[in-house]
């Protein structure tokens, strides 16, 4: 069967899903397809009183379908199922997320969703396997520490990877006992609505997975600022996390998840394996064209084998071909919008007028579609917008050293730290320098996640606090009352 689409063929669905049901509102955001470029329709926005609907269907279905307090056997179940219709829809979904975002459908079939498949079961498997503790205290007293769910989470969601971070919050929070209102990005929301609609299919009560379409603006503030929903869960940019804080420090206090921006450091020692460093590397910035929260977009490389590395990286480079997300044979993707695409030619432009040498790319592709060259530029200033800011995009900067103390202050970044890499076959080398790294995720020999999800992501500084996967984001989607009894 091929992969491959017509996507004017594609039947959209631009409604809402609240309480296990289709609502329509105005459409009123212009949606352009990155792959060419064309118009195809307009994103409806939830206002407040939207939000507040979905917020009353989710407290709704809590109470009549006691998901909280059930056999968690049985939530655990409900969610298998889920995952197993997720697998059996994936060309669905796939087509669905495509058609609106920068995702080649191939990558969409055996990755993205492929593993939000897996990851739902993962932590699906929490609800039976964490809970209460009895906790030791005199011999007259009986203590425990009680886990419970928070009741409603609002999430808020990226449009860089729309189903893999659907995935990420509605699988703990629904596994944990809660219900949610999640707003995906109002760019590419088609596939999170029908993975919605399947978790009902699945058994899943109706109104406990709710989908506002909007803003942030509108109806990210109005999730984040509901007195009803109890905790937040957001992964986007540091700067729209920074609002969310404010809005839910003005309408109420809430504990909240942000995962955020990047600046990420791939540091190459003189005794690294090259070919795998080069491959790495590449890989670690060309992934979704760069548009990954954790990016490598800093290469900061031992002295003696800078040039050696750049040509291969270069090399790499050289061979990525652009093509539209729904052709099954496209592996490198478009830049989200036109705006994206020309703040990232700003930059690049910005870079070499200030000494930077382009070693290859630094220009917009010729033809349909937001695509950018690969762009490797040597000789950055450490001052630089290529190397300070996050450029969401496929520009990869080299910056060298000579001795590892340097390499750590160059690699240490004064905003962000949300993950690194580190080439070395020295192993007491790599411990230290893990140590001394300021990231929440270091990679040894590698650049990206793996299908282990019970590692955690999340990062120091100003790239979010607390973790998505792991078993702390299943903990996350609980919360704890100590109890004490006299005897």
């Amino acid at each position: 069967m091929t992969l491959s689409f017509d996507p004017q063929t594609l039947r959209l669905p631009f409604y809402h899903f609240i309480g296990g049901e289709r609502v329509d509102s105005a459409g009123s955001i212009e949606m352009r397809r990155p792959s060419d470029g064309k118009a195809y329709g307009a994103c409806p926005v939830a206002d407040s009183g939207l939000v507040d609907r979905a917020v009353q269907a989710a407290k709704t279905a809590l109470k009549s379908s006691g998901w909280a307090d059930v056999r968690p056997r049985e939530r655990l179940n409900a969610m298998h199922r889920w995952a197993d219709l997720i697998e059996q829809e994936a060309f669905t979904l796939a087509r669905l997320e495509a058609v609106s975002s920068t995702r080649p459908i191939a990558q969409l079939i055996e990755g993205d969703i492929a593993v939000t498949a897996e990851q739902i079961r993962f932590f699906a498997e929490f609800a039976d396997k964490e809970g209460s503790n009895v906790v030791p205290t005199s011999a007259s007293n009986f203590g425990m520490t009680l886990s419970e769910p928070y009741g409603i989470i609002g999430a808020i969601t990226p449009w860089n990877f729309p189903i893999s971070m659907a995935g990420w919050k509605l699988g703990p929070a629904l596994a944990a006992g809660n219900a949610v209102v999640l707003k995906p990005s109002e760019i590419t929301p088609f596939s999170t609505l029908y993975m919605a609609e399947l978790a009902e299919k699945a058994g899943i009560p109706a109104g406990l997975i709710n989908i506002v379409l909007g803003d942030g603006p509108t109806t990210g503030n109005a999730i984040t600022g509901h007195p009803d929903i109890s905790k937040v869960s957001f992964t986007g940019s540091t700067a729209a996390g920074a609002a969310i804080m404010e809005n839910i420090a003005r309408t109420g206090i809430k504990p909240m998840t942000l995962e955020l921006g990047g600046k990420s450091p791939q540091v190459v020692f003189s005794d690294a394996d090259l070919d795998l460093a080069a491959s790495a590397i590449t890989l670690g910035i060309l992934s979704n064209a760069g548009q990954v929260c954790v990016a490598g977009s800093r290469l900061i490389v031992a002295e003696d084998i800078a040039d050696t590395l750049s040509k291969a990286i270069a090399r790499h480079m050289a061979n990525i071909e652009p093509g539209m997300t729904w052709d099954e044979n496209t592996q490198y993707s478009p830049i989200i919008s036109e705006r994206q695409l020309c703040r990232i030619d700003k930059i690049v432009k910005k870079a070499v007028s200030l000494g930077a040498e382009c070693v290859v790319g630094g220009s917009p592709m010729n033809g349909d579609g937001y695509f950018y060259e690969p762009t490797l530029l040597r000789g950055v200033e450490e001052n630089s917008p290529a190397v300070t800011e996050e450029i969401f995009g496929p520009v990869l900067t080299i910056q060298t050293f000579k001795e590892e103390e340097e390499a750590l202050a160059l690699a240490d970044h004064s905003t962000y730290g949300l993950a690194a890499g580190l080439f070395t076959r020295d192993l007491s080398r790599a411990i230290r320098v893990t140590k001394t790294m300021q990231a929440g995720t270091v990679w040894v020999n590698r650049y990206g996640r793996s299908r282990d999800h019970i590692l955690p992501t999340g990062g120091y500084k100003s790239s979010g606090i607390g973790k998505d996967l792991g078993r702390e984001v299943y903990l996350a989607n609980r919360k704890s009352k100590s109890v004490l009894i006299d005897l």
